[in-house]
């Protein structure tokens, strides 16, 4: 049953076996998977759980964001690791209802999320607290297709309060009381990497964040990638390929897919884009985020003209700084 439909009946989530059911019913071939950014919107439906990859301002599939504002999707349910500016796009927008993550800001240098604040404290949206650490291991359990993860790390945390849906329970070995959160396992993926084939074989640099348990954890994969390589490339480093092709369902080729957050080894953060976003929100979370969508969402026609609207010298700079990480 899709995310939607379990919304509006009220039902819950999918059962272990029902769950293991429909992976099995997915198609796992070698298949080319490429398509437009436009393309790979109709892979997410109106009331999905949406789970987002990298974390904080670090690889944010942005561009896969702001494809899914402007195609009018409503009623996700959204988590990740930690929310940056992405949240505020989601909440803003209307696209999203529902946020579950261990952090919401507008990155480390800005603080927590005024855009967030208004809309949670009107009561317009709903906003799920965890742990860092259990963030994290509800996407293992869900990669690994069990319905929960023993941690220790809420017991002393004001935030088990705010979670009824995690448990208390002693150990059977040890005796030692634990928590058992539940898994995480969204209807689709969305996930920014430096490198894939056209398969959907997919590398990446840097820091992995909870990526590799998201792609395995979800029902459907959608890839942004910096550039399309041929497979031989991708077998050249096997090492470095994190999530294989039968995981994912979509591929699309999207430089600065991450814009204006950053993509390790490729460019970093567009600062000077994200001082005039958080000047301009603060002032006003309200129709400071209605200007900065028209202008920035709803006005470009394309990617490309997002791009030009930050800016050619601060992607270049972004750029230069990004790969100089690579310099001797």
């Amino acid at each position: 049953m899709a995310a939607k439909d379990r919304k509006a009946t009220g039902k819950a989530a999918p059962t272990y076996l029902e769950l293991r059911e429909e992976l099995l019913r997915r198609d796992r071939s070698l298949r080319h998977k490429v398509v437009s950014l436009e393309e790979a919107t109709s892979f997410v439906r109106d009331g999905d759980s949406v789970g987002i990859g990298g974390s904080t301002m670090s690889r944010t599939p942005m561009g896969m964001i702001w494809a899914l504002i402007r195609a009018g999707r409503k009623g996700l349910t959204c988590s990740r690791s930690i929310v940056s500016s992405d949240g505020d796009l989601l909440y803003a927008s209307g696209a999203c209802d529902h946020v579950v993550t261990s952090w919401f800001s507008q990155g480390i240098l800005w603080g927590v999320s005024k855009v967030m604040r208004h809309h949670v404290e009107s009561g317009k949206v709903r906003y799920d607290e965890w742990s860092h650490m259990a963030m994290g291991m509800r996407f293992r359990a869900g990669a690994m297709g069990v319905p929960f993860m023993p941690i220790r790390s809420m017991l002393g945390s004001d935030v088990r309060k705010q979670r009824p849906e995690a448990i208390e329970f002693d150990c059977p070995f040890t005796g030692e009381k634990l928590l058992l959160v539940p898994a995480l396992n969204p209807d689709v993926a969305l996930i920014h990497v430096q490198r894939c084939d056209a398969y959907g074989n997919a590398q990446i640099d840097g820091l992995q964040f909870m990526d590799v348990d998201l792609a395995m954890a979800a029902n459907k994969v959608i890839l942004t990638t910096e550039r399309i390589v041929s497979n031989d490339q991708i077998r050249r480093a096997p090492d470095q390929t994190k999530i294989p092709f039968f995981a994912v369902d979509a591929v699309v080729e999207l430089p600065f897919g991450c814009a204006p957050h950053e993509c390790y080894g490729v460019y970093e953060p567009m600062l000077r884009h994200m001082e005039y976003y958080v000047g301009l929100v603060n002032g006003d979370p309200v129709k400071g985020m209605q200007q900065y969508i028209e202008r920035f969402v709803h006005g470009p026609k394309s990617w490309s003209e997002f791009l030009a609207l930050i800016g050619i010298d601060e992607l270049l700079e972004a750029a230069r700084a990004g790969e100089s990480i690579y310099d001797a």
